[in-house]
């Protein structure tokens, strides 16, 4: 007795470890999921652990991130891992589909279960009861081929909801009234299990909601209950089958406990350029807005864009506005425009795109030169809507609906008529674009194309590194600032080579070539390093540049992660002082490195500035022999 939702979970699936607070532990993983941004180099390293079949309960790759097809890169990285995934039974989510998260939520969310992907939204299926985690794709790989996935026994957050939302007060307003309160730093090592007599307010999409953003708390993961609420849901996919309750004991212990009193909220906006940048709408201001996004893995279920369509039905677009709206899924779209809600949203004036993330990672729609943006995306990261002068505002669908007709960032209280919202007895269910894999993998022929390249691998890890501070950067920086992921780059994250020659680029465009130069070296970074999305290529591409070493205040759970996985030392400052010792091109010399990872102290000589400090290296004895072998996959070979 005494247990959390998140121990009951751990408990039933852990294989290595102590479920105490900080300690290693490895769980057995139930499902994996991935999505072409992140899994043509997922399945690439899937490949090099010579299996045939994945060894998990149901593994599902989608494509919903690269979908601009300007010439052949996208189209083969998709034929890529269709092909690759047939081969080694993979359920492929065709093209058009939908967002992973969204159709992973309603098609095949299972309470109880655990789940890493690919994405670093992975836990919108926290939602539903799931333990899910998103993570780099090589510890995805490692997933489905049968091996465990290793964390820190997180702390358990219990965030409790009391009350009861006003109207036209969103799910997407408690999130970001969690951020206000914790920060983007504030999730780190946690896990937030909701709880209260408010939880049974909220939807299976609204807790989806809350859990998708709970990411940018740089959490583990957030789950709910899975209960009457949970189960309705399922009854409406056809899939109560697969549906169990999963409650805390009534005397669950926690390690923290926040209250948050749903009744005394009020519209919230993320302000440029943070998502726990956040205010009040009413207090920001009547501000003129030039567009407004509504979708994403965040915003884009059934019940979104009802509400949205409610909004939009009779009325019209501000002229100086542009509406764009995406539905999640083509569950979504399909019974939008069965009963009449499509019409109502077109007739508005507003533009809808496929079924995909689109303007959420940059993918088609950047604001104009100095636009103001409303978007109910879950990150408004600087230069991530593709403008770099773009001021990007994260709002709730019934905010941003509002404003567009209004033109001006608006409190959605004042929009007087009823936008009530009854979900579906029955969805309308068709999984024909959701193709099973080969029973024979073997006669399968997986497609490459010439866009697809090698990743990068390290080598053994020596005694002694040395090198150029090639760049030093401030607090909070993202795998976005390290990796941009627009819409020009896209169609090349299965090519490295190429990608590496963007890196840094929107912070520092002569990274790379003083990374050439000096053939490698360090980069110098403020505290939460790293944070944001989980792409590996934010370690991939600094790898390839022949980077060494990150020593930085503190690091984002997913980037260290990738950084180990790729033989890169992950390094924290002793004494944070000594971040403002160093300046950019500072000659950097580690020596005793192997005997200094296993006592968690190495010597930082700056020959520079004929001065040394002291850096932590906080890994596990395992994660030691990781980044000693040069990396996972160097390790899993020599094991």
């Amino acid at each position: 007795m005494k247990k959390n939702i998140v121990y009951k979970i751990l408990e039933a699936h852990l294989v290595e470890g102590e479920l105490k607070a900080g300690e290693p532990i490895a769980i057995k993983i139930d499902q994996t999921l991935t999505q072409d941004s992140t899994g043509t180099m997922a399945y690439l390293q899937l490949e090099s652990l010579n299996i045939d079949k994945v060894r998990t309960k149901r593994s599902v790759a989608f494509v919903d991130h690269n979908m601009l097809q300007q010439g052949f890169e996208n189209a083969d990285d998709h034929k890529f891992i269709q092909t690759v995934a047939a081969k080694h039974g993979v359920l492929f989510s065709k093209p058009g589909n939908g967002i992973c998260h969204q159709v992973f939520l309603e098609r095949f969310s299972c309470p109880g279960d655990t789940l890493t992907g690919s994405d670093s939204h992975t836990p919108t299926a926290g939602g539903v009861g799931m333990l899910a985690m998103g993570a780099g794709g090589l510890d995805v790989a490692v997933a489905m081929a049968g091996g465990a996935y290793y964390i820190n026994t997180p702390k358990v957050c219990k965030i409790n909801l009391v009350g009861k939302l006003s109207p036209m007060v969103a799910a997407k307003d408690i999130i970001l009234e969690v951020l206000r309160k914790l920060t983007v730093k504030g999730g780190v090592g946690r896990v937030f299990e909701y709880a209260g007599e408010g939880v049974k307010t909220l939807s299976v999409p609204e807790r989806g909601t809350i859990t998708n953003m709970g990411a940018e708390l740089g959490a583990t993961t957030s789950i709910f209950p899975s209960d009457e609420r949970t189960l309705e849901f399922f009854k409406a996919q056809g899939r109560e089958d697969e549906w169990m309750e999963l409650k805390p004991d009534a005397d669950a212990i926690y390690d923290e406990e926040i209250t948050i009193e749903l009744d005394k909220l009020a519209p919230l906006a993320a302000k440029p350029h943070s998502p726990d940048n956040v205010e009040e709408i009413a207090s920001i201001g009547k501000i003129k807005i030039d567009q407004a996004a509504i979708g994403s893995c965040t915003n884009s279920s059934y019940e979104d864009l009802m509400k949205v369509a409610k909004i939009l039905k009779g009325k019209k677009v501000h002229p100086d506005v542009s509406l764009v709206i995406a539905p999640g899924s083509r569950q979504v779209m399909e019974m939008l425009a069965r009963n009449g809600a499509l019409a109502d949203i077109i007739s508005s004036g507003a533009r809808i795109l496929e079924n995909s993330c689109g303007p959420c990672i940059g993918m088609g729609q950047a604001p104009g030169t100095d636009g103001i943006s409303l978007r109910t995306f879950n990150r408004n990261f600087y230069g991530r809507s593709g403008t770099l002068s773009a001021q990007v505002y994260l709002v709730s669908p019934e905010t941003a609906a509002v404003s567009a007709i209004n033109g001006v960032l608006t409190d959605p209280r004042e929009f007087k008529e009823d936008i009530t919202v009854e979900l579906p007895e029955k969805f309308l269910i068709d999984d024909s674009m959701i193709l099973k894999p080969q029973v024979d993998g073997e006669e399968v022929e997986v497609v490459r194309g010439p866009n697809i390249k090698p990743f990068p691998i390290n080598k053994e890890l020596t005694d002694s590194i040395d090198g150029k501070t090639l760049i030093k950067v401030e607090d909070n920086i993202t795998t976005d600032h390290i990796m941009p992921s627009n819409s020009k780059l896209l169609p090349f994250r299965s090519n490295i080579p190429y990608l590496s020659k963007f890196c840094f680029n929107t912070v520092d465009e002569e990274f790379p070539d003083n990374a050439e130069k000096y053939n490698g070296g360090f980069i110098v970074a403020g505290s939460n390093y790293g944070q944001g999305s989980s792409r590996e290529h934010a370690a991939l591409a600094p790898l390839y540049l022949g980077v060494k070493g990150v020593i930085a205040k503190s690091f984002a759970r997913i980037h260290k992660a990738n950084l180990i996985n790729n033989g890169i030392v992950p390094m924290v400052f002793e004494n944070e002082e000594s971040y403002n010792s160093i300046d950019k091109f500072d000659e950097l010399v580690i020596d005793n490195v192997l005997q200094g990872l296993e006592t968690g102290i190495l010597e930082v000589k700056n020959v520079t500035k004929n001065t040394s400090f002291k850096v932590k290296v906080e890994v596990t004895e395992r994660e030691i022999k990781i980044l000693k072998a040069g990396g996972r996959l160097n390790f899993a070979k020599n094991s």
